[in-house]
């Protein structure tokens, strides 16, 4: 049995030996240099400022009790939804380790959001049991969709309706919204 093994150890060896053999890699009299993007495994000469990608998200997550833009770089541009359903889903790991939050995470409040000449009409799914008077949870969907160049103002529906909502001295309107009507609560990161 002992015997076995070490012919088979010994088969394994030389046909790895054989297999390294034919590999392509041509022999050569002196060494040369190996172009720097060739090298496998080796960190890069100067690492990436953008490794996640090119475009940046601006979402607004939430820090005792105020809104704090963070940015995250992304591969490319997202539509108005696909913004808020980053936004809905929360904080990463590391925005959470640096104590943000988000009033929007777990809820299901949002129907959808359309842009309509320049302002995302946000619609609201009729008793999801998500208020709707949260100012955090508004002023998060408010300037992150103020953030967009494409985004001039913010309107909230429900069922179709224009809704009331808070600003961030808790008055309630219905008209269209900015980041301007929550600037008090906008801290700095």
């Amino acid at each position: 049995m002992r015997r076995a093994a070490v012919l088979l150890l010994a088969g394994s060896v030389l046909a790895g030996l054989v297999g390294l053999a034919g590999c392509g890699v041509p022999d050569e009299d002196s060494p040369r240099p190996i172009e720097p993007s060739l090298i496998i495994g080796s960190p890069p000469a100067q690492a990436p400022s953008n490794p996640a990608g090119a475009v940046v998200e601006r979402l607004y997550l939430v820090r005792d009790d105020q809104l704090v833009a963070v940015e995250r770089r992304v591969g490319s541009t997202a539509d108005v939804a696909a913004l808020l359903g980053d936004l809905v889903a929360g904080p990463t790991e590391a925005e959470r380790d640096e104590g943000l939050s988000s009033a929007l995470t777990g809820t299901d409040l949002i129907a959808g959001v359309r842009l309509v000449d320049g302002t995302a009409e946000v619609s609201f799914r009729p008793q999801s049991g998500g208020r709707t008077d949260d100012i955090l949870a508004i002023g998060q969907i408010v300037c992150t969709l103020d953030a967009r160049t494409d985004v001039d103002t913010v309107r909230f529906l429900l069922d179709g309706q224009v809704l009331k909502v808070p600003r961030a001295d808790g008055s309630l309107t219905e008209l269209p919204l900015t980041v301007a009507d929550y600037r008090t609560l906008i801290a700095e990161r």
